[in-house]
């Protein structure tokens, strides 16, 4: 913990240094994308994409499991995906699985998760159970297919959908290799992942 404190405290002396920067910040937001990823600690978005403060609107989940739509019963993940998209107008929605993924490898191989109640149930929205070889340590079968099952889950929000329709997003499924840093996107023509 201490050399998160330490960079922490040291942050400040960066900030000012680039205080136009910093101050642009506190005018407001305006993210082009919002990326869905898991909560994973391995998968750092800005640091894949290489993102500045500002540019990236995030929604981590455990499995980046998007939860079916239900406007009787909102959900922060819900909330989160209609806020990037009404209000701040985001372009583009990302759902990027990761490699080695302990939820998606869970789900495959049909873990016992009765230690981990909420998990558990967590686990449930992301029916159907993810296509993958349980034996695979990577689970990079399984961890492409949920990305695809999140991407269909998203038009179910009436937000998406609309925009979609009308042309003002468009939506990306990324596969990021925690092993070797390789970023693999979905192309629909040869559904299959390709490097970018």
């Amino acid at each position: 913990m201490q050399p998160l404190i330490d960079h922490a405290r040291s942050f400040r002396k960066q900030c000012t240094e680039r205080p136009e920067e910093f101050a642009r910040l506190a005018q407001g937001q305006s993210p082009q994308v919002l990326f869905i990823t898991c909560s994973d600690s391995r998968v750092v978005p800005a640091l894949i994409t290489g993102a500045r403060p500002g540019e990236l609107f995030e929604l981590r989940t455990a499995g980046n499991i998007v939860p079916p739509y239900g406007s009787q019963q909102p959900t922060g993940e819900a909330a989160t995906i209609e806020y990037a998209v009404e209000v701040l107008g985001v372009q583009d929605i990302v759902v990027c699985g990761h490699s080695h993924c302990g939820a998606v490898g869970a789900l495959v191989r049909g873990d016992d998760l009765t230690a981990v109640p909420a998990v558990r149930d967590w686990l449930a929205h992301a029916a159907p159970r993810p296509d993958g070889a349980p034996g695979d340590p990577a689970v990079a079968e399984a961890v492409q297919s949920h990305v695809l099952t999140q991407l269909l889950r998203l038009r179910s929000y009436p937000c998406v959908e609309q925009r979609l329709n009308d042309g003002r997003l468009r939506m990306h499924g990324w596969f990021y290799e925690v092993h070797t840093g390789s970023v693999l996107a979905h192309d629909g023509p040869s559904d299959s992942f390709l490097e970018l």
